[in-house]
């Protein structure tokens, strides 16, 4: 399509073309530099005749490729906006099914809430390393005083001093005491305390001969009086009638003991005795004590 006024193809450039280059040489000059064009001379008027139209100028047709090469990217947006347009369905116009496609998409972004979901559980881990101890914790609160307990018996206390070992013996080296009835030897003791105990031990020969039976008893007394608490402290010696054969003259003496506790007795001096009598319901004999040996009383103190 040939535009009017502007030349086809393979058509040569009218004359005013051609002076683009000497007016534009003509302004730069020869050596580069811009110099002003002479005023243009105005044209007179022809004569009568008919009139050509003159041509467009060189400069004109040059910048009409140009201004159609920049005006294309403006149609591509114009296009672009058209289709959105025409895409994007009025405000007041969306159909049924696209307002239920959004409210189950908003449904679905409510429920979730940006949660993913949970995918299977992964292998378990290795117990890892004791941590340190922590920092101590401050102390708790003070609980509430409890209920009132039972009302109590009434107990005394009372506050003693150590103990100290508290002990005595009497030795004899040959008593050969030969009376059947009353007191052998005497032991004096000092008791320190009133609430305590008193072991008592005698150790030496004993002996009984008769010619039929008898029986003899040896025993302690404590300031003449024998053991109360809990019982009497004594030992005896039984002998039945003699052999004929023998002629009734057995006559054996042996190291014998008599011992024993006696408690309730009070704090102070305390004479403690050894004392041979008879036995109840049978009669005395021949006794003797401490023949040929030594003879010994032993006394401690005792708590309770």
């Amino acid at each position: 399509m040939e535009i009017p006024g502007l030349p086809g193809e393979g058509a040569r450039a009218p004359r005013s073309e051609r002076l683009i280059y000497p007016r534009a040489a003509a302004q730069s000059g020869g050596d580069g530099s811009l110099r002003r064009s002479p005023p243009r001379p105005r044209l007179r008027s022809p004569g009568p005749g008919p009139r050509r139209s003159p041509a467009p100028p060189a400069r004109t047709m040059r910048r009409a490729p140009a201004a159609a090469a920049a005006a294309g990217p403006l149609l591509l947006l114009l296009l672009l906006a058209l289709l959105l347009a025409a895409a994007s369905p009025p405000g007041g116009s969306e159909s049924p099914k696209g307002k239920q496609k959004a409210l189950r998409q908003r449904e679905v972004v409510d429920m979730y809430n940006g949660v993913c979901l949970q995918g299977p559980s992964g292998v378990p881990g290795r117990d890892g390393n004791p941590g340190a101890n922590g920092i101590p914790g401050t102390p708790g609160i003070p609980g509430r005083d409890g209920l009132k307990g039972e009302k109590g018996e009434c107990m005394r206390e009372s506050i003693e001093e150590s103990w100290t070992p508290n002990f005595k013996q009497c030795s004899w080296s040959a008593l050969n005491y030969g009376i059947d009835l009353g007191k052998i030897a005497e032991c004096t003791f000092t008791k320190m305390r009133s609430n305590s105990a008193l072991r008592v031990l005698f150790s030496g020969s004993l002996r009984l001969k008769c010619k039929n039976a008898c029986c003899q008893r040896w025993y302690f007394t404590f300031n003449g009086a024998e053991c109360a608490g809990p019982l009497p402290i004594e030992a005896i010696i039984y002998l039945d009638q003699g052999s004929p054969e023998l002629n009734s003259t057995i006559n054996i003496h042996r190291t014998s003991s008599v011992e024993g506790l006696c408690e309730g007795i009070n704090a102070g001096l305390v004479d403690i005795a050894i004392w041979v009598g008879t036995c109840s319901d049978y009669p005395r004999g021949d006794a003797s004590t401490g023949w040929n040996s030594v003879s010994r009383i032993i006394i401690e103190e005792l708590p309770k």
